[in-house]
């Protein structure tokens, strides 16, 4: 409560302080004004808390594999096409060093490479493949993982370019022919991409994804089914996949006037003979009893 005494009181303080600090004198002065206030202090209201809506869901992205399911109901050729998506979508988990000979330190530096793409960390593993290409020329793998890595970025011109560089320092592998013609194709340069294809199948001609590559290239974009149809048809003979591949086979031949490929009927079974005097096994002879050893 504020009574004359009080005021004189501190009056007398902020006397005292002004020999002192001015800050010591301000503090001073703001107790003196905040003490002329008279009357009863009001309690303060409790402030309602403001509700924080949570945070939106964020939806996981699309793999692969989700597109491939939701083109089961569409024709074979987008079936196809949605699997060739999932084996370029399997590639992220990074291309492996072909060479037979790879020494102990290359090694571990590309695993560690390979690790950081994996594990999502872009810049780790771009530093990691950049560096080991300069090291290491002689390996395709390297710029082939910077090029997928890119293409998952959406830096299509790094990524061709960086698969164009892992094809001239190796030009035998099928992977990186084929990683190109992927990104190719994602460019609109389908004849290029179709090409890829083919260097790839030429380097390696048990690789199956370029079969099926260049099909899916060929059928929906270079609207070439004959191409398209060797190619699937040596894709199937590789990895003896039925569905949608048979459907899209017979497909791609009803459009260029081919019958139906025949399947070989099954052949029956001759019966069995045996031997006059004996009889099958687990069968007995009319009017005998069973007894243990009958039989042949």
């Amino acid at each position: 409560m504020w009574s004359p005494g009080s005021n004189k009181r501190a009056a007398a303080r902020f006397a005292v302080t002004r020999a002192g600090s001015p800050a010591l004198a301000a503090f001073a002065l703001l107790a003196l004004l905040a003490g002329c206030h008279s009357g009863r202090r009001q309690p303060e209201r409790p402030v309602a808390p403001v509700p924080v809506p949570p945070p939106p869901a964020v939806s996981a992205p699309a793999s692969a594999g989700a597109a491939g399911n939701a083109a089961a109901s569409a024709s074979p050729a987008a079936q196809g096409a949605a699997g060739a998506a999932t084996a370029a979508a399997a590639a992220t988990a990074g291309v492996a060093l072909s060479h037979p000979a790879v020494p102990p330190g290359a090694s571990r530096d590309f695993a560690r490479a390979v690790g950081y793409m994996r594990a999502g960390n872009a810049t780790e593993a771009e530093l990691g493949f950049k560096q080991f290409a300069l090291e290491y020329p002689q390996f395709a793998a390297p710029l082939a993982n910077l090029g997928i890595m890119y293409r998952k970025g959406g830096r299509l011109e790094d990524s061709e370019r960086a698969l164009k560089s892992a094809v001239e320092h190796e030009p035998a592998s099928a992977v990186a022919w084929s990683e190109l013609g992927v990104t190719q194709r994602m460019r609109g340069e389908f004849k290029d991409a179709a090409a890829s294809y083919e260097q790839a199948i030429s380097a390696d001609p048990q690789f199956a994804p370029a079969y099926r590559n260049l099909a899916v290239v060929s059928d929906l974009y270079l609207a070439d089914p004959g191409r398209a149809l060797v190619a699937l048809t040596h894709y199937q003979e590789l990895t003896h996949e039925e569905k949608p591949v048979g459907s899209w086979i017979a497909e791609l031949r009803q459009r260029l006037g081919l019958p139906p490929v025949k399947r070989p009927e099954a052949t029956p079974e001759a019966p069995a003979t045996t031997p006059a005097g004996t009889t099958p096994t687990g069968a007995e002879p009319k009017g005998a009893a069973a007894t243990p050893g009958a039989g042949v």
